[in-house]
């Protein structure tokens, strides 16, 4: 690394051409907007058409539709747009990480949060509490769907939108980036005719596509597949998804209750949340049903300890849990600029290799197509732990964590281990692992 000194304006030039996506489409499209533009006019419903064959003159819509296409082209995941007193932010999270693309004018802040609640059949007058609205869009023959949440905020409405694009729930188990060994392992517990799959892991995390990917894998016209979701994220043709809505009280266990009355092989809860919901789980697997849900926990043994500190009886938990499986997703290492370097002592001694071997493994560089942050898209490292008879039995005995994670380590690969195959396979870097693993 060669370090130089440079002046101010000339460090704010070349963080504004390695950083910021500013587009210039979008750019342009907000020149013509004015302070007399119409509310009204923005009112307009708009067709799922597509974006890029849409011609409207209306400078708002022309604004939103660049930043929503741009978003979509760089595979942002969320859209932020907030107001604050003197200026006007608009971001995108991009594998994980938030970019600022756009500061338009303050003034066109009403217009723009009009024209997108508009879009998501939202209440424009209502500025007093949050809304949640739905779009479904159509880019380059891509079909999205966009979230919608606003949230009431001391200088006006801000809004975020999460794109869900269709394409990844038309994922399977194959497509996840998992080892051949934990494919296979996960693979045959779907096909186990009944029990409890547990997907873990924080916000964020990639659980919701691995409990589609499951489904999608179950997916045949010999089964009844139904879910209860909170939002439905993808919709999967030839599968019964539900919406919990609680303002008519529709919550996660009275729409249980209601799908096992449906004759279901295999269902899928969005997230076990309280007793309530975890007791009819598990009294569903145990009359045959195959029950996939997700938990808040960081590892997979911690999901034993969260079901059991909800008042779960251990011998019923011990009955009906067959496997957890805990993931974090971790940036991909740009295949176009990534540099092989020789590990370090240190590195070797993380990673369990012996430095004679002279391993290389890869670090970011930053190029033109990864944005210079060198790094595109993410993959999942994972932790699946398989409930063996040995560990059936520490349930049982209502064992402590400790216990029961030096057990799962005896068969099964912790998240930092799978971590180090990744970073050897050239797939993401050593920091990546760290950032979001632990001490095992």
């Amino acid at each position: 690394v060669q370090l130089s000194h440079i002046e101010d304006e000339q460090f704010g030039a070349l963080l504004a051409q390695n950083y910021e996506q500013n587009s210039d489409q979008a750019m342009a499209m907000m020149e013509g907007v004015s302070d007399e533009l119409d509310l009204d006019q923005l009112a307009e419903t708009i067709e799922p058409e597509d974006l890029l064959e849409a011609e409207d003159d209306a400078p708002i819509i022309k604004l939103i539709n660049a930043v929503l296409t741009e978003a979509i082209k760089v595979s942002a995941s969320d859209i932020h747009i907030e107001a604050f007193e003197n200026r006007m932010r608009i971001r995108f999270r991009v594998d994980g990480v938030l970019r600022e693309i756009l500061q338009p004018p303050k003034n066109i802040a009403p217009l723009v949060i009009s024209r997108i609640k508009v879009m998501g059949k939202l209440d424009i007058a209502e500025k007093r509490i949050p809304q949640d609205g739905r779009i479904s869009l159509k880019v380059a023959g891509r079909s999205v769907d966009v979230r919608v949440s606003t949230l009431p905020s001391g200088h006006g409405e801000r809004i975020v939108m999460r794109l869900l694009d269709k394409q990844a729930g038309r994922l399977n188990v194959k497509h996840l980036g998992m080892s051949a060994k934990d494919t296979d392992t996960l693979t045959d517990l779907l096909h186990h005719p009944h029990g409890i799959i547990l997907v873990t892991g924080p916000t964020g995390s990639g659980k919701t596509t691995t409990l589609y990917a499951g489904l999608t894998q179950l997916n045949d016209k010999s089964r009844n597949i139904l879910t209860i979701e909170d939002p439905i994220e993808y919709y999967l043709d030839g599968i019964g998804q539900t919406q919990v809505n609680n303002k008519v009280e529709m919550t996660f266990a009275k729409g249980l209750r209601a799908i096992l009355r449906q004759d279901p092989d295999v269902v899928m809860i969005g997230e076990i949340r309280d007793l309530e919901t975890a007791s009819i789980a598990v009294q569903a697997s145990l009359t045959g049903h195959l029950v996939l849900s997700t938990l808040h926990t960081n590892t997979a043994i911690g999901s034993i300890t969260r079901l059991r500190d909800m008042g779960v009886e251990p011998f019923l938990l011990a009955s009906s849990l067959i496997g957890v499986l805990a993931q974090r997703l971790v940036r991909r290492l740009c295949p176009h600029c990534k540099e092989a370097h020789n590990a370090s002592e240190s590195e070797c001694e993380w990673l369990g290799i012996d430095i004679a071997e002279e391993p290389h493994i890869f670090k970011p560089n930053g190029c033109d197509e990864c944005n210079h942050l060198g790094f595109s898209g993410r993959t999942g490292v994972y932790e699946l732990v398989p409930v063996t008879t040995e560990l059936q039995q520490m349930i049982h005995d209502g064992k402590g964590e400790l216990e029961m994670e030096k057990h799962a380590r005896s068969y099964s690969t912790s998240l930092r281990a799978d971590g180090v195959r990744l970073v050897l396979n050239g797939i993401t870097s050593l920091e990546e692992v760290l950032r979001v693993s632990r001490d095992d």
